[in-house]
């Protein structure tokens, strides 16, 4: 498919980082801003993506149309992963907004790894180098090098930090030890994780991406149903490599080429910087690279041209929303 590309307005326009709505039971998310409805809404909430991107647990910046990629990619994938699992969704009547069926969030987040990598305290590649080989109760191998892939993929669990917390990694059989979720869940979660994850990395093979590994975050509907909520295989939530070249630079030592934040962590962590003390100023065209790399994950994957909505963001959501009032 040959897309028609656009050119991001110049100058960039200022980033949605904080947004009010008219509606009740509001809820702020590193990234999102929820609300609950009511009406013929009953059980339904409003969600804003926001343009916020948050690394190391904190909130480091607002970067200009990342919301709206989040919440039209979430979208996307959670159309190709019905089949699968059930998802929150129930429509999206404005490019940075979802409205979404209520659920409960069980008390962790899923991650599934397809390849050792990463910087953070909770990275498989961290705890590998220090010398660790059972990392969240998996056995690893010797010799794997950065950025390998693993012999299979497997399930990382971390339990919610509070506000302002640190996620903290605790093993598969933790989640049901220690009551985190009932153990038939769990079992079901996994399975569901594991699933879209490898749904995930076949339609980034056939946009020549590698799905190296990626966060869910399931909850349960008032009915009890299992749903995938938040958002799905984003750059925000996954990290998505180019497989043009991967092989080389693996082989040379250098990173693999990204389309998510990994460069901003990696750009934090070339600082000194890993969550605590002052976010230190980051250059413009990290921030600009930042916005280039999540419109070409979606053009990418989904296959369609990114359309830039205007802006200031704000007004034109709650235009979009005012109906709901």
């Amino acid at each position: 498919m040959t897309l028609t590309p656009q050119r991001p307005p110049s100058p960039a326009p200022r980033p949605l980082t904080e947004i009010e709505l008219p509606f009740g039971d509001r809820r702020d998310g590193k990234v999102r801003v929820s609300y609950a409805l009511g009406g013929d809404r009953h059980g339904q909430r409003l969600f804003v993506t926001t343009d916020r991107l948050s690394a190391f647990d904190r909130i480091i910046a607002g970067v200009p149309y990342k919301g709206q990629v989040l919440n039209q990619l979430s979208a996307w994938w959670f159309a190709q992963t019905a089949d699968i699992v059930s998802n929150h969704l129930v429509e999206i009547p404005d490019p940075n907004v979802t409205i979404a069926r209520s659920a409960q969030p069980l008390l962790v987040e899923v991650i599934v790894r397809g390849y050792i990598t990463g910087v953070t305290d909770t990275a498989l590649w961290t705890a590998y180098a220090c010398g660790e080989r059972t990392i969240y109760g998996h056995r690893l191998p010797d010799g794997l090098r950065k950025n390998d892939v693993l012999p299979q993929p497997i399930v990382t669990p971390t339990t919610k930090g509070s506000a302002g917390g640190r996620d903290v990694p605790v093993t598969c059989a933790d989640v049901a030890t220690q009551g985190l979720v009932e153990p038939r869940l769990w079992e079901q979660v996994q399975a569901a994780a594991l699933a879209v994850y490898e749904r995930g990395s076949e339609r980034g093979r056939d946009a020549g991406l590698i799905l190296a590994d990626t966060k869910y975050e399931f909850g349960l509907a008032e009915s009890g149903e299992l749903l995938l909520i938040d958002e799905v295989h984003t750059p925000d939530s996954s990290r998505w490599w180019i497989e043009a070249g991967y092989e080389d630079r693996i082989a040379a030592g250098d990173e693999p080429e990204s389309l998510d934040k990994e460069v901003v962590r990696q750009a934090l962590a070339d600082v000194g910087f890993r969550g605590d003390g002052n976010v230190p100023t980051l250059a413009d065209e990290v921030w600009e690279a930042t916005t280039a790399r999540y419109v070409d994950a979606y053009e990418r994957l989904t296959g369609e041209a990114f359309v830039y909505t205007d802006y200031p963001a704000a007004p034109r959501i709650r235009g979009a929303v005012a109906h709901l009032e």
